[in-house]
């Protein structure tokens, strides 16, 4: 199955209409090693405007296509979501990793994270952890 297909496929199964410009948002994200801004994607897809993209992006988010990550700026970033995430169920639960020379925001998924244990009363509905530093090619960079 080539990415297209793929991405045709996962909108059926969030129930989402099959769009060119979903697709390529679909497209887009995937492409990158690293979560992509609203203004970012705005500039690659210049025939899509700003209040249909952002309905994209709810839409995915909603759905648990991809999950949303703040830069150190504030800045919403996107990334799409590990294959077992749906519309009721989110894991985006791993390391954000903030690089402050190129200011890229990266999923660090493979990482273990320890457990959150909240005081009696608390209800976990979701955590973020992120940690800012060098990503690889910037620490090269300074060496």
């Amino acid at each position: 199955m080539n990415n297209n297909q793929h991405f045709e496929h996962l909108l059926k199964q969030h129930q989402l209409k099959r769009t060119g410009p979903r697709l390529r948002v679909l497209s887009l994200l995937s492409a990158k090693n690293v979560a992509t801004s609203q203004p970012d994607l705005e500039s690659v897809i210049a025939d899509v405007d700003r209040v249909t993209l952002y309905r994209i992006l709810s839409a995915f988010e909603e759905k648990g296509i991809i999950h949303k990550v703040f830069d150190l700026n504030g800045t919403a970033n996107y990334a799409l979501c590990a294959s077992d995430c749906n519309e009721h169920d989110h894991h985006d639960e791993h390391l954000h990793f903030n690089c402050i020379a190129c200011k890229n925001v990266y999923c660090l998924d493979d990482l273990d994270m320890p457990p959150v244990k909240l005081p009696a009363g608390f209800r976990l509905d979701g955590f973020s952890f992120s940690a800012t530093g060098l990503c690889p090619k910037c620490s090269k960079k300074e060496a």
